[in-house]
Parts: structure tokens; sequence; C-alpha cells
């Protein structure tokens, strides 16, 4: 499939999670106006040995790891948890090497329970990934409970600005199609 690769990251180990259906719609969102293809994952896939002292799930997180590194364009959101995104979110970025993220655009989301928290992203996200020099969109997005219905995302504002935050990807994208938006919704 040609166009570009994106890897979609949520940092949640719920399931279901409302974290990994902002991740989904914004990766659907993103294929959809520029093609390709999109890997998303959470926490859950990386295996039951994840984040703790014991062996297994090795074989689950190098792939996830290698499609992250391998993508054009990140898509990551974190729960907020106690004020800042989750710890096994940092875990897996721990993992990560340094000079990896630089100069890839990442769209950074977050979901929590109320309004109160929407600055995790400038104060926790923004300056995590600045550490990686990857270039961060923007457009922010922050999704409360209010932003979702049983159906996922709820129309209006929410989707809006999910838009603008993918329609910033385009000058980052070597295959970025000219073409709006084809989603419905």
């Amino acid at each position: 499939m040609s166009g570009p690769r994106f890897a979609a990251f949520a940092g949640s180990w719920s399931r279901p999670s409302k974290t990994r259906a902002l991740v989904e719609a914004a990766a659907a969102r993103a294929t959809a106006r520029f093609g390709g293809q999109a890997h998303v994952f959470d926490v859950d896939d990386l295996g039951p040995g994840f984040g703790a002292l014991r062996e297994g799930g090795e074989a689950a997180l190098d792939r996830h790891r290698a499609a992250f590194l391998a993508a054009d364009a990140l898509i990551v959101a974190s729960p907020v948890f106690k004020g800042s995104y989750t710890g096994l979110f940092k875990h897996f970025l721990d993992l990560i090497e340094p000079e990896a993220l630089a100069g890839k655009p990442v769209l950074l989301a977050a979901c929590g329970g109320g309004e109160r928290h929407a600055l995790v992203i400038e104060h926790q996200l923004r300056p995590l990934f600045g550490f990686f020099e990857a270039i961060t969109l923007p457009t922010g997005l922050y999704a409360s409970a209010a932003d979702f219905s049983a159906a996922g995302l709820t129309a209006g504002p929410i989707l809006e600005r999910l838009d603008r935050a993918v329609a910033q990807f385009a000058p980052h994208l070597p295959h970025a199609l000219a073409a709006p938006l084809r989603v419905a919704g």
C-alpha cells in the first residue's frame, strides 16, 4: 500500500478505552485524508510481561516498537492519571532511543474525565516529545468524558479539532495527498 505509514499508540491498559478510541479515530481520519496505513496499538497489546520484572511479551513489544519507529508520523495519546501521562505510556517511550524520533511529526492527544486536565498536552506531552526532537503538531487534542458517546467520539467541536490536527500532518508527509478530508461525520 502506498502512502504514509502512521503509528497510533494509546497509553491505556484498559479495554474498552476512550484513549484507544481517540487514537483509532485519529488514525482513521489520517489514512482517509492522506492514504497509507496505520498501525494502532495500546499498552495491553505490548504483551503480558510489559512493565513487569518477568519475561514474556517480548515479541509483541518488538513488533509494535518496530512499527512505531518505522512510521512516517505518530499519533500518541495517554489517559490523564494523577495529572500526567500514565507510567506505562512513559515506559514504552523509555525504550525508544532519543534520536529515533528526531524530526518525526507527532499528533499529541490525551483523555480525561473533565476539562481540568486539558493542559496535560502542553505541560507534559509536548516537553516529553521535545526531548526526542520530534515535531509536535500545533493542535493538540484533549477529549473529556463529555466528548464520547456509546458509539465513540461525538460529532461537533472534538471532531473539528481532530480534523484540524490531522490536516497539520500535510507539510511533514512525503506522500501527502492534496485531497480534502474524505471522512464523513
